[in-house]
């Protein structure tokens, strides 16, 4: 799928101070291996379980082999709980991820753990007769313009996702478990950025991936400027009738990716960092709202071999008085990722004809320039 579509920078528009990595996303984390699945199909009324179908699946591969023998520690923090991440309960058991990573719509999370099961079974026929596994699944509810209830994601969709991984460019906007989503008032989706830290001579990386569902337009700030509360009076009326379909609270997964050595104590103070970069696009993590953060670390040196050769494992970490530029990277690369969605998105019509439009670049520029931006 092509990833030649504008981004934040694109417009003359950055966030934070840090470097970016070259392809200003999670995948600039060495190994880290994106693959997405996007569905699109048919128009006009909802007919459940015929569509219209706008929504897919994305997975994450942690580091270029098989994380099933190579664990990575891993963190998951939950700022509002109104949504789904299975293997929740191992990662907090034993600080480690054990899978890739896939994420989908709310009601295809059963399908997509199914086909996840059976695809590392095949890599791996030891689980079952001596192994188990709890892949990782999360969602976002894509309602508003997919016939979510039609649960049209399937074992070929999850198959291809985790198959075409690669490490090159991440496609954004309207694609994989992104397709159907929805960003304060606009069309949303996937997005991506990475930060670059030095440290003691050698360079780390900060990588995320979010797939976007929030947010109320009066509330989104880009750069500290409120371009929502500028847009709405005209954007408001131009999209009466999909406003009337919007809840006010949505939901946003956030994976975070480093080649840093850390410990998992350490990549759960990444996931609250990732909290307060979503403050700072305008989320207020409402009631109704699921916002789940996942960061792991792939540091080869920190890898925990499923079958270990004796009864103790080696690992190093970054000294705590080092982290700080890592919490910066952190907030800056989640808050462009999600601004990097809405860019990137395009404007969609789904079920019953309701049309979410993407954001006015033009005039998200001319806000920005008004503001000394």
């Amino acid at each position: 799928m092509s990833t030649n579509k504008p981004r934040l920078r694109d417009l003359g528009i950055s966030i934070g101070t840090l470097p970016t990595g070259p392809l200003n996303a999670i995948t600039d984390v060495p190994g880290v291996r994106v693959g997405v699945t996007t569905l699109i199909e048919g128009d006009g009324p909802l007919v459940v379980g015929q569509g219209p179908v706008r929504t897919g699946v994305t997975a994450i591969h942690p580091h270029e082999g098989s994380t099933f023998l190579e664990q990575v520690p891993a963190a998951i923090d939950v700022l509002n709980g109104a949504g789904e991440m299975t293997g929740h309960a191992l990662v907090d058991e034993y600080g480690l991820l054990s899978s890739p990573v896939l994420i989908t719509n709310t009601l295809s999370v059963g399908a997509v753990h199914q086909a996840t099961v059976e695809w590392m079974s095949e890599q791996h026929p030891e689980i079952g007769p001596r192994e188990w596994v709890a892949p990782v699944i999360a969602e976002t509810y894509d309602g508003a313009l997919n016939d979510v209830a039609g649960q049209h994601v399937h074992r070929e969709h999850v198959r291809a996702a985790l198959d075409s991984a690669t490490a090159g460019p991440v496609p954004e906007g309207n694609v994989g478990g992104g397709t159907g989503m929805l960003l304060f008032g606009f069309k949303g989706g996937t997005g991506t950025s990475s930060r670059q830290i030095e440290v003691d001579g050698k360079i780390y990386t900060v990588g995320v991936l979010v797939q976007g569902n929030f947010g109320s337009l009066p509330d989104l700030l880009v750069d500290g400027v409120p371009v929502g509360r500028v847009l709405e009076p005209t954007i408001g009326e131009r999209n009466l009738r999909f406003r009337r379909q919007q809840r006010r609270e949505g939901s946003i997964i956030t994976i975070i990716a480093t080649d840093a050595p850390f410990s998992e104590r350490q990549l759960g103070r990444l996931c609250r960092r990732g909290m307060l970069g979503l403050g700072r696009v305008g989320s207020t993590a409402g009631h109704g709202s699921g916002d789940i953060l996942l960061a792991f670390s792939n540091a080869p040196e920190n890898r925990v071999p499923r079958w270990p050769a004796g009864p103790l494992l080696q690992t190093t970490r970054l000294a705590d008085e080092w982290i700080g530029p890592f919490f910066s990277a952190t907030i800056d690369a989640t808050s462009e990722a999600v601004l990097n969605a809405m860019v990137a998105a395009e404007t969609m019509t789904g079920r019953d004809g309701i049309t979410a439009h993407a954001l006015p670049h033009d005039e998200l520029q001319a806000i920005m320039r008004q503001h000394g931006r």
